[in-house]
């Protein structure tokens, strides 16, 4: 049975403009049910011309979800009316709260948006009483909504990684700015044709990228030199190392193990020790730091595969490619020198990727942020427990990396030109300035905005303010500017 829920309709039209409450039910203990009517008090208008419209020629009722109203989930049954506009014809009502087609109204949108950077799309659609789909397509329109498109022209260095996209080997490609961690790019596959569409997006702004941190990739490494003439290619740190402890620190430690089969308790000390070889010497604790110690005085082979790992990262921090290629040369010759074969071939492999690595020396660039990416984008996967969608999935990579904003430093001489500029357009010279021990610094300043007529443009801008390109506008900025100084001056020589 229908339980009446009593409220005053009054204060309740202030919620939907151009319309009343004319009946209330309570469907259920939690849901509230309203049906609203025209306020014949308001004229509908044209949603197309916002012309008023006063031939109706039928009425469409819709059923939408509202807000929260106090505990309730609130159905409302809205009528649509059909117009004749004199200028667009047959045409339907405006209503500012409810967008066309939506099955919610723009209160319960803006809810559902500010809870969705916070919780999983399930847990949002149980709260509010939506469908999952219906939670998921308002995400969507908000991502494509907000989302800023990047600007190729201000890319200069880049990053490349690749992440999991489904299990069973289907990958994607991640490109981020260096500088501002945005990403800027994602598309499916890690081959030459799948990043080939990024490039393509860039255009001209090509020729600007000077340098792309990657993993040792053979794919983005020919794709980057092919496509960007001016581009550096740095192979990262990180992924060398992990290669490193793949291929050498691994390999090395399962062999040694192998030659103690008769002595089992040393075989287990070996077998086990695969963390306290890869891990950084500062990340041990002392206990373990001893065991590493005493590890290392027992087996050669370990110890110098240990030492060549940490000398191996010494190359990333070269000041210098000159030093960073001795450094390169002398580590090669012990490497070769070793007698172990694991890591002969790791040198053997590493060699024709030289140039990616003594670069870095030149471009202070890994892409140790995009692993940190690659975590962040687990938990996004996480969250929604998968993504079926990938140009949704790639939404919201991209939201949860907006990038940072760089502020420029802005030299003390450029803070005095933007601030006389300022006094300049306003013909007002603050008294304390009178006084000033900076006299000639200003004066100097002022001269240098006089005799640079682009320079003015770009502070006034900045500003807000306009300054026309006429001639004659600007030997007016620059006659103000140059009274200032006369001003200043005589104030100086009476004494001020």
């Amino acid at each position: 049975m229908d339980t009446a829920v009593v409220m005053d309709a009054t204060p309740l039209c202030l919620f939907w403009k151009g319309f009343t409450p004319a009946h209330h039910e309570a469907l259920d203990p939690q849901t509230l049910f309203i049906r609203l009517e025209p306020d014949p008090r308001v004229t509908p208008v044209c949603r197309g011309c916002d012309h008023a419209c006063f031939l109706v020629h039928d009425v469409h009722r819709r059923r939408v979800q509202e807000a929260l109203l106090l505990s309730y989930r609130v159905e409302l049954e809205v009528p649509v009316r059909r117009l004749r506009c004199p200028a667009c014809g047959p045409t339907r009502e405006r209503i500012d709260w409810l967008p066309g087609r939506s099955p919610v109204t723009d209160t319960l949108r803006l809810w559902v948006e500010r809870l969705l950077p916070l919780l999983p799309i399930r847990h949002i659609a149980e709260l509010v009483g939506l469908h999952w789909h219906t939670v998921k397509t308002l995400d969507r329109q908000r991502l494509q909504r907000d989302l800023p498109t990047p600007d190729p022209t201000r890319l200069r260095r880049l990053m490349m990684d690749e992440f999991a996209l489904h299990k069973g080997h289907r990958y994607a490609t991640v490109v981020a700015c260096a500088d501002t961690q945005q990403v800027v790019w994602i598309g499916e596959g890690r081959s030459r044709e799948a990043i080939r569409p990024f490039f393509e997006w860039l255009g001209d702004a090509r020729e600007q990228i000077e340098a792309v941190a990657m993993d040792m990739n053979s794919a983005f490494d020919l794709e980057v030199k092919e496509q960007c003439d001016n581009a550096v290619v740095v192979y990262d740190l990180f992924h060398v190392v992990a290669k490193y402890g793949r291929e050498v620190v691994d390999r090395v430690r399962v062999d040694q193990a192998n030659q103690l089969r008769d002595d089992q308790a040393a075989r287990k000390v070996i077998k086990s020790s695969r963390w306290l070889l890869l891990r950084n010497a500062d990340n041990l604790k002392p206990e373990q730091a001893v065991k590493l110690e005493e590890l290392l005085a027992a087996n050669a082979p370990l110890a110098t595969v240990y030492v060549l790992k940490d000398q191996l990262k010494t190359l990333w921090f070269a000041r210098h490619e000159a030093s960073a290629r001795n450094a390169w040369q002398e580590w090669a010759d012990m490497a070769l020198g070793s007698g172990i074969d694991a890591l002969e071939r790791f040198a053997r492999r590493l060699e024709p990727y030289l140039e990616g690595i003594v670069s870095s020396a030149q471009h202070r660039l890994n892409t140790s942020v995009l692993e940190g990416m690659n975590n962040r984008i687990k938990v996004i996967k996480r969250m929604a427990y998968g993504y079926r969608d990938t140009a949704y999935f790639f939404l919201k990579i991209r939201a949860a990396f907006p990038g940072k904003v760089r502020r420029t430093k802005i030299k003390p001489s450029e803070c005095w030109a933007c601030a006389l500029l300022l006094v300049a357009l306003s013909g007002q010279v603050p008294s304390r300035w009178l006084a000033a021990k900076r006299l000639e610094c200003l004066e100097q300043t002022i001269h240098f905005i006089i005799g640079a007529d682009g320079y003015t443009h770009e502070i006034a801008q900045g500003f807000g303010i306009e300054v026309p390109h006429q001639d004659a506008a600007l030997a007016e900025t620059h006659e103000k500017l140059a009274g200032i100084v006369i001003f200043m001056t005589h104030q100086q020589e009476v004494g001020l």
